[in-house]
């Protein structure tokens, strides 16, 4: 599928974006393996954290739909049962990576797969320190499909994460849980911390220590823990580009309402504010995660030069970020990700891509580029997604600026983390059309 782009010549209204991705992932797994009834308000109903809902379903949970709400009846730490054949999931990274850390300290064997683009993802990240528990898992060449079998038990380890990934870190936390000692995981970055969240949110015990600017996070093995109800918000990543959009189309004001707020998610607003961006917090709440009301302004943007300590707390943030910076005054340089390479296209190869069909002057590097921002672009643009859904909803965001008849290609991904995103641009004035 392609989506079509005209004009935008303002954006106004107030809208919902649909449940958290990351705290959706994370809720099923939780609710699945705790014991009694779980509810889910929010749940995020695209692709990707649907295989993770299959996939449990797939190994003997009960799981129900009833209007807006998920009820999950848990079975325990040790109440999953073997899958009848494969857990497919798609394209989804998280549930591969937070899968294979769960599925470790099963006492039944299970192979992992997904489709080619998760299949040529990095999983070497995960596989070291589980096997290091040891575990008895192994994947080809270090990608899926990843089979895990019986292991004889795990062990705790200290483990000091070599890349800034919430999933790794997600990962050994699952498998720590079913560890005969105590397991340590060392940031010397600081990642998303849904699962330290939704841990407490359960009841399972953990600790975190700050020290010299790393943190250290204890999990202790063997808990029985118990079902909660959870209340997810909105996604802020799905939310970054309908904020974007209203500060780079004229005469917009918009409301985008009960967004998850983490202060390990939301490094894009600081980098937004810093650039010249109209944008108030309101209305915050506490409740699993804080959330706010956020209203965005048109505004004058200037480049910047981003700190490299917060990608990885914008890192999906970041092709977004890419078109931002083609709208503001100046060069704006990005260095320190490389990570974007290994994500479900190697977005740094992709975006270059986009900004060049744009018109946008940049050169980029190894880990990263530099956008020169001077509001020329092209008219009539056609941009390949390359299948990401970030890109596509990136690019698409570029296109409301440009006049004549745009499309994006490819966008077929876009179900697996925002699958309302053109029902929502189109109710707040941008002109798209979803072509089959």
């Amino acid at each position: 599928m392609d989506i079509k782009l005209l004009k935008s010549t303002n954006l106004n209204g107030q809208v919902l974006i649909p449940g958290d991705k990351s705290i959706s992932h994370r809720s099923i797994i939780l609710s699945a393996i705790a014991e009694g009834i779980s509810e889910i308000s929010g749940y995020l109903k695209g692709e990707d954290c649907l295989a993770t809902l299959n996939a449990f379903k797939q190994m003997g949970i009960k799981i129900e739909e009833h209007d807006q709400k998920i009820k999950v009846y848990g079975n325990g730490l040790h109440g999953l049962r073997k899958p009848s054949g494969d857990l497919n999931l798609g394209n989804s990274g998280t549930s591969m990576r937070l899968l294979a850390g769960l599925l470790s300290g099963q006492k039944f064997s299970s192979n992992l797969i997904g489709d080619d683009s998760l299949s040529s993802r990095p999983m070497g990240r995960i596989i070291e320190p589980l096997k290091k528990m040891g575990a008895s898992i192994y994947a080809k060449e270090k990608s899926a499909p990843i089979a895990i079998d019986v292991s004889e038990g795990l062990e705790g380890i200290s483990y000091e994460l070599p890349v800034a990934s919430a999933q790794v870190k997600s990962c050994i936390m699952l498998a720590a849980l079913y560890a005969k000692t105590e397991t340590r995981i060392i940031e010397n970055h600081q990642t998303r911390n849904h699962t330290e969240k939704m841990f407490q949110k359960f009841g399972i015990e953990i600790k975190e220590e700050i020290e010299d600017e790393k943190k250290t996070i204890k999990i202790f093995p063997s808990q029985e823990f118990y079902s909660t109800n959870i209340d997810i918000p909105g996604d802020f990543s799905s939310a970054s580009f309908l904020i974007v959009a209203a500060l780079i189309i004229p005469n917009s004001e918009i409301t985008l309402k009960n967004i998850g707020i983490n202060p390990s998610r939301t490094a894009l607003l600081k980098v937004l504010v810093e650039m010249g961006a109209d944008i108030k917090i309101n209305n915050v709440k506490e409740n699993i995660e804080r959330t706010a009301d956020i209203l965005i302004k048109t505004s004058s943007l200037n480049a910047i030069v981003l700190d490299e300590k917060l990608i990885p707390n914008l890192i999906d943030e970041l092709p977004i970020l890419f078109i931002a910076s083609a709208f503001a005054k100046g060069k704006t340089i990005i260095r320190g990700a490389g990570e974007l390479r290994t994500k479900e296209s190697d977005r740094l190869e992709a975006m270059s891509n986009a900004l060049g069909n744009l018109g946008v002057k940049f050169q980029s590097y190894r880990d990263g580029i530099d956008i020169v921002g001077n509001g020329i672009f092209e008219n009539s643009v056609t941009i390949d997604s390359f299948g990401d859904h970030r890109i596509a909803m990136a690019s698409s965001i570029a296109c409301t600026m440009l006049d004549g008849k745009n499309r994006v290609k490819n966008v077929d991904n876009i179900q697996t983390s925002f699958p309302n995103f053109i029902e929502i641009c189109n109710s707040l004035g941008i002109k798209a059309e979803l072509l089959k």
